[in-house]
């Protein structure tokens, strides 16, 4: 969704701000490509134990996958980044909010080793688990909504889990069966994951020899080391999830993909790749009012956004790969997609329908500790391949993206993070060229602040936490305050806000202005 401004003294203070932010792109992109290109400034790290006599486990920088191995989580201090809650394979139903940053589950298993259980492929170790939990949520808007109900919220939700493994086989089964009172339809949609019932997760998994293994299904990916700022990691989000209220383990959506990893003493390789495009839950009006650029306003469900979604077979598939390693105290690594953009990024003329043009991605990581605490530093290249001059005013241009991010736990219980991220359109003068008279223009730099406090008191049961993005070039923030208690081990109740203000109703948390609300819920866990 493209982000705008329409006077000329926004585009003088881009000017001035140009170099500034194109030198801070710099920094982030020297952070990482310093770390990868320099390895002698670490330590190598060990040799593998399997190709020493005495020992026969595998390297520590082989993942252990948890589903192979049924660890119970505990609530972990800051290891690898965290998973936000239900981002993880863990059948926990109440799983931690991310402390900072947010990476693969198949990334957390790294830090553990790679220890395959014998027994299952001999047939001794067969079992079942099962897990979930109910909820019920509610919520309404703190502003006048545009084409909207004043009521965000109003829904009863039963989360079910189901782990088996059986010899080397392993699955999962996670489904949602949910009754939407602001749905206009309760009809089963699981690309969209609308109507009663969500289909989470439906997976297989085993290990091939001792340095592969397999994943195939419905499956939540992710990787990366921002803290809900994504660049590399392209798998598909459910904003309209996130923006209205829900658990934050909702901001991620299942991907129908197969994930193969291979592991070394040199590097691991992780290979995703989805035979059929999944795409982003996005905001298409029918739940959040958004900025309609043919319009000019923001509009919500009398102008519902149509695509045209890639799905022709054997042209709108995935993937995604990523090589990393450790060295020293610090993880490194390279990422590469081949696909499309997940939410509309273009526009088809003649139809009228808003199109993912084809999208290609190249990225890098690094993210270790300095000081007291955990810096973090993220670049990728978004190459728009139907629009790699810029001069298609209904496409996306391309674009440069970094973050650097630092971590800290400055008192007892109490950890801080703050991030800075920019983006930097390509071909500028080519886009600027191809607007329409009138349309409002997008900054040439974008740049966002994050902010994360999180804070627990009465033994950990009760957790106060925010998150602020504020944009210093589209002059608009988003708020995300709440406060949970728990109060035994299954109850739990929670409460929060989305507040979204800006100068102007075409900048990306501006649009989103009388979408603003407050929720409340109450979960019971089993």
């Amino acid at each position: 969704m493209k982000r705008h401004s329409t006077t000329a003294s926004t585009t003088r203070r881009i000017r001035t701000t140009r170099a500034t932010t194109t030198a801070l792109l710099w920094v982030a992109l020297c952070c990482v490509a310093g770390c990868i290109v320099s390895p002698v400034a670490f330590a190598e790290p060990a040799l593998p134990a399997g190709l020493e006599p005495e020992k026969t486990e595998l390297p520590e920088t082989v993942p252990e996958d948890p589903e192979l191995e049924k660890p119970e989580l505990e609530n972990p201090e800051f290891e690898e980044p965290e998973l936000p809650a239900g981002m993880s394979e863990s059948p926990s139903p109440e799983p931690a909010l991310p402390d900072f940053g947010s990476d693969s589950v198949f990334d957390q298993e790294s830090s553990a080793g790679f220890q395959w259980d014998e027994a299952a492929d001999d047939g001794a170790a067969e079992w079942l688990t099962s897990s979930g939990f109910g909820e019920v949520r509610a919520g309404t808007r703190t502003r006048d909504p545009i084409q909207q109900r004043h009521t965000s919220l109003a829904e009863a939700r039963l989360a079910l889990d189901l782990d088996a493994d059986w010899r080397a086989w392993h699955s999962k089964l996670s489904l949602n069966l949910l009754y939407d009172d602001v749905a206009d339809s309760q009809h089963v949609d699981l690309d969209t994951g609308e109507g009663w019932l969500d289909l989470r997760e439906a997976w297989v998994s085993r290990r091939v020899g001792r340095v592969a293994d397999l994943k195939a299904g419905r499956q939540i990916l992710t990787w990366g080391v921002g803290d809900l700022l994504f660049i590399n990691d392209l798998f598909p989000k459910d904003w309209n999830s996130f923006l209205a209220g829900r658990d934050e383990q909702y901001l991620k959506a299942p991907s129908d993909a197969l994930r193969m990893g291979f592991y070394s003493k040199l590097a691991n390789l992780n290979v995703i790749y989805a035979p059929r495009f999944d795409s982003d839950r996005f905001i298409s009006g029918d739940r959040l009012s958004y900025y309609n650029q043919a319009l000019g306003e923001v509009a919500g469900r009398h102008a519902i956004v149509q695509v045209d979604k890639p799905d022709h077979s054997g042209e709108d598939d995935e993937l995604a790969l990523r090589v990393y390693r450790n060295l020293g105290s610090f993880e490194l690594a390279v990422y590469g997609y081949e696909g499309f953009w997940n939410s509309p990024a273009g526009f088809d003329a003649q139809s009228g329908l808003a199109t993912f043009p084809a999208l290609r991605v190249y990225g890098a990581s690094v993210r270790g500790p300095v000081g007291p605490g955990i810096f973090s530093s993220e670049m990728g290249y978004y190459d728009s391949r139907d629009d790699q001059h810029g001069r298609n005013p209904w496409v996306n241009n391309s674009e440069w993206r970094a973050l650097l991010g630092y971590e800290w736990e400055p008192v007892k219980n109490t950890t801080l993070g703050v991030q800075y991220y920019v983006e930097q359109l390509q071909d500028y003068d080519h886009y600027r060229e191809s607007l329409a008279p009138g349309q409002p223009a997008r900054d040439e730099h974008r740049q966002v602040v994050t902010v994360r406090l999180t804070h627990l008191a009465m033994n950990q049961n009760l957790t106060l936490g925010v998150f602020g993005f504020y944009s210093p070039s589209d002059q608009d923030l988003y708020l995300r305050p709440s406060v949970s208690y728990k109060l035994t081990d299954n109850w739990l109740l929670a409460a929060g806000l989305n507040l979204f203000s800006g100068d102007e109703p075409h900048t990306f948390f501006g649009q989103f202005e009388s979408n603003s609300n407050a929720y409340l819920a109450v979960r019971f866990s089993f």
